[in-house]
């Protein structure tokens, strides 16, 4: 079968869904493509920053968010190998909201403007001619060809495909590689996010909407080679080499059907806006996750690149305008917290800054608010785009 659309959003997490609503909203054929069925769990803290606010309400997707009951977040505290600790305040409102809950209510939002939804389908090729583009699909026994306007790329971190059929290159083989992982527990949790350091990684704890609690770990990918192949087991060994943490979990029981693996994960340094195709999320960049600010970024990509596809497919600015317009959009918004948090995430490896940090945060309070608060977006400023 063949469609004719204007817009492929190749991939269905957060930032995919939110540009597929924003450009079906201007009346554009807009078709979301991913490999995967949803709702499914998904390797994220599930915390949604107070930065990701402003984006949420741009994007006119606060009430579709706060109808999922997200707990409410309203601090957070650092706690070391050693025994060290670090209270940190949040300044506005964060949220603990599964990505179950919010991947669906997103698809659904996107559906309810008239966009076309193709799930469990993958992506056998994508070709570029002068009209446009052609992605070639297969879904079961059925194919299908999308024959698009133009392509955004939100495939996440880790996709094999490029424009073209080039695979990623090697040279990430050189950056220390990690491995995420993450189950919800059934445990009792107060309003607060609690971040565990260890020697080879860090875990989080994020109460989500369901009263359970989400636990997700980044981790140094040779440092648990031997850990076991299941992310409980994993997951395990990790929680054993921080003493506070593993009295946390000590009566913490895995909610079934929750867990979700990632390797390798590699964590960027520079934003990568543009590869043949605009990128959004962790396709386009991924900050330290012991930022805690993943999703707002994911979601300030969206709402970053949807006004400036409006107009290339009106016909105002040129594909090369549109990439040198979102290419420097994203650098100037995520090139300073990524910087800083890739700093936080070497900081944070050295024990003898695991050590020395609750004691200098005790002593100079703004030094910690102050590394917190580099790496976070600045509020979105209203666009006219969004307006209803």
């Amino acid at each position: 079968m063949e469609h004719d659309v204007d817009v492929v959003v190749l991939g269905g997490g957060i930032s995919g869904s939110c540009i597929t609503k924003a450009l079906a909203e201007k009346q554009w054929e807009t078709a979301l493509i991913d490999r995967r069925a949803f709702p499914r769990h998904k390797v994220c803290g599930e915390f949604l920053s107070p930065e990701a606010q402003s984006t949420l309400h741009a994007l006119g997707l606060i009430e579709t968010v706060v109808s999922l009951h997200p707990t409410r977040i309203e601090r957070a505290q650092l706690i070391f190998e050693q025994g060290g600790k670090i209270e940190l305040p949040i300044p506005g409102v964060a949220w603990g909201l599964s990505r179950y809950a919010m991947d669906e209510a997103l698809h659904t939002a996107a559906m309810q403007t008239g966009a076309q939804l193709h799930l469990s389908t993958t992506i056998t090729g994508i070709e570029q001619h002068g009209k446009g583009y052609t992605v070639r699909t297969k879904q079961g026994t059925d194919s299908n060809l999308f024959h698009a306007r133009s392509i955004i790329a939100a495939w996440g971190a880790n996709s094999r495909m490029r424009m073209n059929g080039h695979r990623p290159d090697a040279a990430a083989s050189c950056q220390q590689t990690y491995i995420g992982v993450k189950t919800h527990y059934a445990v009792k949790m107060e309003p607060v996010i609690e971040m565990y350091f260890f020697h080879g990684g860090y875990l989080g704890l994020c109460p989500v909407e369901d009263g359970s609690v989400n636990a997700a770990a980044l981790l140094n990918r040779s440092e648990f080679a031997k850990a076991g192949k299941s992310v409980l087991s994993i997951l395990e060994a990790a929680i054993q080499r921080n003493q506070k943490l593993a009295e946390r979990l000590a009566t913490a029981v895995p909610v079934r059907d929750t867990q979700a693996a990632i390797a390798p994960v590699y964590l960027q340094h520079k934003p990568a806006p543009w590869d043949g195709l605009p990128r959004l999320g962790d396709a386009s960049a991924m900050i330290a996750p012991l930022c805690g600010d993943g999703m707002s970024m994911a979601l300030r990509s969206a709402a970053l690149c949807a006004p400036l596809a409006d107009s290339f497919l009106r016909g105002s600015i040129s594909l090369l305008e549109w990439e040198q317009r979102y290419t420097q959009a994203i650098r100037q918004e995520f090139a300073s917290p990524l910087r800083w948090g890739s700093l936080l995430q070497w900081l944070m490896s050295k024990p003898t800054v695991q050590q020395l940090l609750p004691s200098a945060a005790r002593f100079a309070p703004l030094l910690a608010n102050g590394l917190v608060q580099a790496t976070r977006l600045k509020p979105l400023e209203p666009q006219e785009f969004y307006t209803k």
